[in-house]
């Protein structure tokens, strides 16, 4: 039978993208359930609010800037991070944002830099933090993909070919990981109330909701919030020892109906 030593009590975890959303919703939600969090992000000032306000709660927080696009910002960010809550046991890569536009139509600069912050930006956290969760055996590193990567919506740039691109990138880390004690773990969220995309305009927003309907992407309103994808990043890296759950799906529950209405 194998033999599988228990991970440390103290398990720090750092998240990238932690300034809203799921990143914001994450850092509370493994705070409150007592691991230490590094909180990275470009918009520093708003992870800074949310540490001050974790550690008033009585949890362990640190903010840093952290930009994915910039090696050296990757590398200051965990190199700080590492220094004030110790060694990272736990990543979270969900830094991001979103472009609406058709493949043809939008310009190929635009197009990669979306590919350069959801698919090389993780790359990036990768190559820095997995060598070292690797010679210590133990680490997980989540990954915040998308159900575009398997069903991909139209008018939305480069967001599916991104993770459709981080999915491949999961499912090659498991053959190479595997033995290592390190889990590479794959999130995939449906529809999710984030402020990703919301500052784009009714002019560029209204055919894209168009074209979604046409397509079949619109069953029903409901969207899931941020900490419903919290619970479920908690739930991955708390696996213990021996279990590695490597895709976790969560999908927006329709709203139960009244049974006399849908006679």
């Amino acid at each position: 039978m194998p033999r599988f030593e228990p991970h440390p009590d103290r398990r720090p975890a750092l998240i990238a993208g932690a300034s809203s959303g799921i990143g914001a919703a994450t850092a509370e939600t493994l705070a409150a359930l007592g691991y230490p969090v590094a909180l990275g992000a470009r918009r520093v000032d708003l992870c800074a609010e949310l540490a001050a306000k974790i550690n008033a709660n009585g949890g362990e927080a640190w903010a840093g800037r952290l930009d994915v696009t910039d090696r050296a910002s990757v590398d200051e960010f965990v190199t700080g991070a590492q220094a004030a809550l110790g060694t990272a046991e736990i990543v979270v890569s969900g830094a991001g944002d979103l472009r609406f536009g058709k493949v043809h139509e939008m310009d190929p600069d635009d197009f990669a830099a979306q590919v350069n912050v959801h698919l090389l930006g993780v790359q990036r956290l990768i190559h820095r933090v997995v060598p070292g969760m690797v010679e210590r055996q133990r680490g997980d590193f989540v990954m915040i993909s998308s159900d575009t990567a398997v069903q991909p919506r139209p008018r939305s740039g480069a967001y599916p070919a991104a993770k459709s691109a981080v999915e491949a990138m999961a499912r090659q880390m498991w053959m190479e990981l595997e033995g290592t004690g390190v889990r590479a773990s794959l999130v995939r969220p449906g529809p999710t109330m984030t402020g990703m995309g919301t500052d784009t305009t009714a002019e560029i927003i209204t055919p894209v909701l168009a074209d979604w309907v046409r397509f079949g992407f619109a069953r029903h309103s409901e969207m899931l919030k941020a900490r419903n994808l919290a619970s479920a990043i908690a739930a991955v890296v708390s696996a213990p020892r021996g279990a590695h759950i490597q895709l976790t799906e969560v999908q927006p529950e329709a709203r139960v109906q009244d049974p006399r209405s849908a006679s």
